[in-house]
């Protein structure tokens, strides 16, 4: 893994950036829609169209590029976002802005699923989830401090610098990338019905099922994050500042942490991530109105948070072993779709029955989450039982191993 080291933290960099870019508006808006001289409403659609596009497109953008080079890809990914960013950054038309959402989004998945199959791909199999750990610590490094000084850079200078700041970071995962990363052509070129073949397993779609669940637990939550801190527990917005700096920090170890839990046991792993959200919603609810308890929260909050991410490709990605970079691109799609999912629930709550509500959601579609994973592992059980009995077991996907 050593070796590898320095390409991994190179595909991290360009997550950084990518994640920089796609939620860095959302603490910038208001200045968009001033300069843009647009309603608040309408740039909002900055930020929505691009989760939507990523939601439809990821599948059908990764099997696009499934023949390419590896290294082309990811390069030519980056460059786009790099160019965004500098549209952003001189551009005072919505419609062009707009469109220059809808590119680089296009290639948002495929760029996830290249690096997190790269990423395996440089190391040793047993250094498998580290390297996913790793490229996804850039996910939560973004939301951590890009995002954050990306509203910094809007606040305390212009909103172009926090724009050119985007820019940059995404040259720098460019030179990282086309510096660290070697030549990686597609390999044995897998025909596009051998990776969507996939698909035809009941198993994954329960998998997937499950990924959409989980994810809607987490952002029906954490979507209204400052409101309802805002509105339940009393805290300041500049306290709301500090405590969402916080929360993306501790995501960062969160992250680590649970990949040591699924190198450890990752069927338990899977069931203890919607537990673990429910407790700690149940516990937000409870104490919510209480501010020192609040201040103790938020930090497990997050560290339970932070593990959606990498538990859940795992789970996801054991029934695509034969495709994986097709299969990172369902994981992608389909997380996006939960928290469409989980932000629409979660608002309409917010608005029918107010902010003290909103932690039911969670612990909602967390239980729903649980219940689908349950079953997921009674199918295994009764295909693994069926296949002693010398029946064909005809689902192939089952992990070979299950702790």
């Amino acid at each position: 893994m050593r070796r590898s080291s320095p390409a991994v933290l190179a595909l991290a960099v360009g997550v950084f950036g990518i994640i920089t870019t796609e939620m860095g508006i959302v603490g910038v808006l208001p200045q968009v829609a001033s300069r843009l001289n647009v309603s608040a409403s309408t740039a909002g659609l900055l930020v929505g169209s691009f989760a939507l596009v990523v939601a439809v497109s990821g599948p059908f953008m990764t099997l696009a590029a499934s023949r390419l080079d590896r290294r082309a890809v990811l390069a030519a990914a980056m460059g786009v976002f790099a160019v965004s960013n500098a549209v952003y950054a001189l551009s005072t038309h919505f419609a062009v802005m707009l469109a220059f959402r809808i590119v680089p989004a296009l290639l948002h998945p495929v760029f996830f699923s290249v690096a997190l199959a790269t990423a395996v791909r440089l190391g040793r199999p047993e250094d498998a989830t580290r390297a996913t750990a790793r490229v996804f610590a850039g996910i939560t490094a973004g939301f951590a401090f890009g995002v954050p000084f990306t509203s910094y850079l809007a606040d305390h200078f212009s909103l172009q610098a926090a724009f050119w700041f985007g820019a940059a970071v995404n040259l720098l995962g460019l030179a990282g990338v086309l510096r660290f990363l070697p030549a990686m052509p597609a390999g044995e070129r897998l025909s596009y019905g051998s990776q969507l073949r996939v698909l035809r397993s009941g198993r994954i779609w329960l998998s997937v099922m499950s990924v959409v669940l989980v994810f809607a637990a987490l952002f029906s939550v954490y979507g209204y994050f400052a409101e309802y801190l805002g509105a339940v527990t009393g805290m300041s917005g500049s306290r709301i500042s500090v405590m969402l700096m916080a929360f993306g920090v501790v995501m960062v170890f969160g992250n680590f942490a649970f990949a040591a839990l699924l190198r450890v046991g990752a069927i338990r792993t899977v069931l203890l991530l919607p537990v673990l959200f429910a407790l700690v919603q149940v516990l937000v609810f409870a104490l919510g109105a209480r501010t020192a308890p609040m201040l103790g929260l938020v930090p497990l909050w997050a560290a339970v948070h932070s593990g959606g991410l990498i538990v859940c490709q795992n789970w996801l990605g054991r029934d695509t072993q034969d495709a994986p970079e097709f299969g990172n691109s369902l994981f992608v799609s389909f997380s996006n779709l939960g928290i469409t999912v989980g932000t629409a629930v979660g608002g309409w709550v917010l608005a029918a029955l107010g902010s003290r509500s909103l932690p039911w959601v969670g612990v909602g579609f967390a239980l729903a989450a649980l219940a689908v994973v349950a079953l997921r592992l009674t199918w295994d059980r009764k295909v693994g039982a069926t296949a002693d009995r010398g029946a064909p077991a005809v689902d192939r996907g089952a992990p070979a191993t299950v702790r």
